[in-house]
């Protein structure tokens, strides 16, 4: 199984190497006229990866094809290279730095909170107060009550 892996991969590289940055393909005294596009150059950049890997190894791949036809290819090959190496894309979707606005709606966010804590703390002490002053409001009309029956009955 490992050996099918490995004979796979090896495979798999020399064919990514025969399509790869300074092959006879685009070699200008092998196939004169021939120059690497947009196409080719988006193809470069999406196996830049294992390209470099190759030509730690043999002087014969390179990373970026000298034979090409100009800003088609090195746009095909930035955006090939985007994609492989996901320059653009990890940047975007990564997480940004907080700026000083967003510092200043964080902590009016939790001032909100804990205003909103404080409110309902105090609501129910406001509760149980009104409570207690109905009680002694109860109790003080009861003291009053038996005063003036007091008083009534005394003549």
């Amino acid at each position: 199984m490992i050996r099918a892996g490995l004979i796979l991969l090896l495979v798999g590289l020399l064919v990514l190497a025969g399509c790869a940055p300074g092959n006879d393909r685009w070699d200008p005294y092998v196939t004169p006229g021939n120059q690497a596009g947009f196409w080719a150059g988006v193809w470069h950049g999406l196996i830049v990866v294992i390209t470099f890997i190759v030509s730690l190894f043999t002087d014969d791949v390179g990373l970026y094809e000298v034979n090409n036809t100009g800003w088609p290819y090195n746009l095909g090959f930035l955006l090939g290279l985007m994609f492989s190496i996901g320059g653009g894309i990890r940047q975007c979707r990564s997480k940004r730095r907080a700026s000083k606005p967003d510092w200043d709606r964080i902590g009016r966010d939790i001032e909100e909170k804990v205003r909103a804590g404080f409110r309902e703390c105090l609501g129910e002490a406001e509760e149980e107060k009104k409570k207690e002053w109905e009680e002694i409001g109860r109790k003080v009309e009861e003291k009053i009550r038996k005063v003036l029956k007091e008083w009534v009955e005394e003549e």
